[in-house]
């Protein structure tokens, strides 16, 4: 049987592919230890990083994407602007020869501004540099089966001045394009997974293809790719909507408010809903990973490897920092204080300040004012799932949102392999990388790392879906 050719879009380090592939032949959700059963193939990838392209930085991404899987026969890497082969203003032609023929086209992109720009002899005009312009070219001109995106959540209620317009003008996209959608945002860690990440995964199907949506409110909520691979139940009632097969009028006249997180569209016609996630429910065989919760995924250390980790309380600063606040307001106990000023003179005290609560003072162009915040936990709970991965989670600098968890009464971040294992991909997959140029292996940086983690998605979600939809492709082969 014929494999899936993909296509993978700002591929970063691989997590699209790691799910659908798998590794070396084995699955994320076991930790590459079992078989998995893939029938998609890469054909054809592309990375490209413009903030390092505008320092001069090294795109590190690519390098480590292309040590992991070279070109081959059956695959090519571009790594390059995506505008050099597929910007909106080429000719489908020239699309074509560019980037091969494939069944699935797969990425994830920023959410950016989608609005239409206008509307010329070339078709539909978006702001330049919004990489859903890229997308809906090379879908106009490829026209692939089946379509597989992931993106942050507030997508669905972005742009904050008239929420869910850029969502539906994606939709109103597809739409115009013939093809028919699902959505759904997914909480990795509520199916099983060892991190609290929240994104909006999207599916969308070609009219002709094999997946054929007969019964909105039956694909919704039981019978679709998302709703078979994770389980819900509705919140509220189902709402319809009406999209355009117009992406500039729409981009002019949406005013309907934002998506819910579960919707499905079929000719134009949506139908969505908000989830609930009853975990006691979910079949525990068939959602667990072997990594599930914090403590799961903490290394065993040798040779003194996480001492540039562990966060030495009494290390004094340079010089102590004193932050004001509003002179009514408790300051924690454990730091030094002089009236309504808080005294940090440890690196400890750093972390104690900055995940504590605070109303400190601060200046703008309008006058003084205080700026709060409430507290946080010092500590990540060993025993739940991680929260979210952020990309500044790497340097040794103390940080309100870094992870810091505390073994046998050592407080120490994250080291790089427990940053992968939360998001389920391989053991120092991040770890080197080839320099094109010279044909040489490059150490990645642990910060460079953690901002790759930081960037990537939950691996196990699209080997969940990724499996469901081969089953449902192979039923009809």
């Amino acid at each position: 049987m014929s494999k899936l050719r993909v296509v993978e879009l700002f591929a970063g380090v691989g997590g699209f592919r790691l799910g659908l592939e798998g590794w070396k032949g084995k699955s994320a959700s076991s930790h590459y230890e079992k078989k998995l059963d893939s029938n998609y193939q890469v054909v054809w990838s592309n990375q490209w990083e413009p903030s390092s392209a505008r320092s001069g930085e090294r795109q590190e991404a690519n390098m480590v994407y292309q040590l992991n899987w070279p070109d081959s026969k059956e695959h090519k890497h571009y790594p390059n602007d995506i505008n050099l082969v597929c910007s909106p203003q080429m000719t489908d032609k020239a699309v074509q020869k560019n980037i091969p023929e494939h069944d699935l086209l797969v990425g994830g992109f920023p959410c950016q501004d989608y609005s239409v720009a206008g509307v010329n002899s070339k078709g539909i005009e978006g702001k330049k540099g919004v990489l859903w312009w890229n997308i809906y070219k090379l879908i106009k001109a490829r026209k692939p089966k089946m379509v597989f995106l992931e993106n942050v959540d507030r997508m669905l209620k972005s742009p904050t001045t008239n929420r869910g317009r850029d969502f539906a003008i994606m939709l109103s996209c597809f739409y115009k394009l013939g093809y028919n959608v699902e959505w759904r945002v997914i909480n990795a860690a509520e199916y099983g997974m060892p991190q609290r990440r929240r994104r909006v995964y999207i599916l969308a199907y070609k009219n002709d293809s094999s997946f054929k949506i007969n019964d909105l409110s039956k694909w919704l909520l039981t019978d679709g790719v998302f709703s078979t691979s994770f389980p819900f139940e509705p919140k509220g009632e189902l709402v319809g909507r009406k999209i355009l097969k117009d992406p500039a009028k729409t981009s002019d006249s949406f005013k309907e408010g934002k998506f819910f997180n579960a919707g499905v569209m079929k000719d134009g016609e949506t139908l969505m809903c908000d989830c609930f996630v009853n975990e006691a429910s979910i079949e525990s065989e068939s959602y667990s990973s072997k990594y599930h919760i914090l403590k799961n995924v903490l290394i065993q250390p040798k040779n003194g490897e996480l001492k540039d980790y562990i966060v030495d309380k009494d290390k004094k600063l340079k010089k102590p920092l004193n932050k004001i606040q509003r002179p009514d307001f408790p300051i924690n106990k454990k730091l030094k204080r002089e009236g309504s000023v808080a005294i940090l003179e440890t690196e400890f005290d750093k972390w104690i300040y900055l995940k504590g609560k605070k109303a400190e003072e601060r200046v703008s162009s309008k006058g003084k004012f205080y700026y709060t915040e409430g507290p946080l936990s010092l500590t990540d709970d060993l025993k739940k799932p991680s929260r979210t991965i952020i990309t500044s989670e790497g340097g040794p600098g103390a940080s309100r949102f870094k992870h810091l968890i505390e073994i046998d009464g050592t407080l120490r971040r994250l080291h790089p392999i427990e940053l992968e294992r939360l998001n389920m991909f391989p053991d120092n997959h991040t770890e080197k990388g080839i320099d094109p140029e010279k044909d040489e292996l490059k150490e990645i940086t642990p910060s460079k790392r953690a901002f790759f983690m930081g960037n990537a998605l939950v691996v196990g979600i699209v080997e969940k879906v990724g499996k469901e939809l081969n089953s449902r492709i192979n039923e009809v082969r």
